[in-house]
């Protein structure tokens, strides 16, 4: 079997995100990047959590073809290709239906950083993109989800806040392994609960100060940061 390190992580990947409740059903799928074969694992279509092997992810390459994999791929596949297409240094994708997370994905709203808890994982609010176009939905609606995704972040760096809401449907997250991948997924459901209370209490309450901003998520991902040994963490 080749690629056998790629479906391991992105087995393992998957599974996480399976024990993470983050999920419910068989929502939700993550995959992995390989960019020396270009080619990604990601887990097969409807196939519960519980239930995947190394042997079961699919392998797909930059193309759309699959290399490798008796199973249907996840429908979301051509949304994380787009991805690994347009976002280097993008190791693993997870996209979830997570409560919070898609609340405000349907309420057509950004989640916006109020604290240092959204601050020490994400510089600034968590994007939503722009609706769909009828012509959009009807043709390669999945292709076309990852584009407006990377339209979202046009000029804007993807690993300085590696989440996005997807209008009316609900967050992709992405990091440069699974692990973190599956941790950015994590920390976005947390910070979308803390926004929407935050917001029942406090409905005009103005976003973080810049200065406090900018020194949380510094002090854990910029060039000096201070927090925890290696990658990413919970402060």
């Amino acid at each position: 079997m080749l690629h056998r390190a790629l479906r391991e992580s992105a087995y393992v990947t998957n599974r996480q995100l399976g024990a993470s409740g983050l999920v419910d059903l068989t929502f939700g799928n993550a995959s992995v990047f390989d960019p020396a074969a270009g080619v990604f694992a990601i887990k097969p279509s409807g196939v519960p959590y519980a239930e995947l092997t190394p042997a079961r992810m699919v392998l797909i390459d930059l193309e759309g073809r699959v290399v490798e994999g008796k199973l249907r791929p996840s429908s979301d596949t051509p949304t994380h290709r787009r991805l690994f297409q347009a976002f280097p240094g993008v190791r693993a994708v997870v996209h979830t239906h997570s409560r919070y997370a898609v609340s405000f994905a349907q309420a057509g709203r950004p989640v916006p950083c109020f604290g240092t808890t959204h601050a020490d994982f994400f510089n600034g609010a968590v994007p939503v993109t722009r609706p769909l176009t009828r012509e959009e939905i009807a043709r390669d609606y999945e292709w076309n989800t990852g584009n407006v995704i990377v339209e979202t972040f046009r000029g804007r760096e993807p690993l300085d806040v590696p989440a996005v809401l997807v209008w009316r449907h609900g967050p992709f997250t992405w990091g440069p392994t699974g692990v973190a991948a599956v941790e950015y997924a994590f920390a976005l459901e947390l910070v979308a609960q803390l926004a929407a209370q935050t917001l029942a209490l406090a409905p005009q309450r103005d976003p973080i100060e810049p200065e406090l901003l900018g020194r949380h998520f510094q002090r854990k991902h910029g060039p000096d940061a201070t927090y925890g040994q290696a990658g990413p963490g919970h402060s």
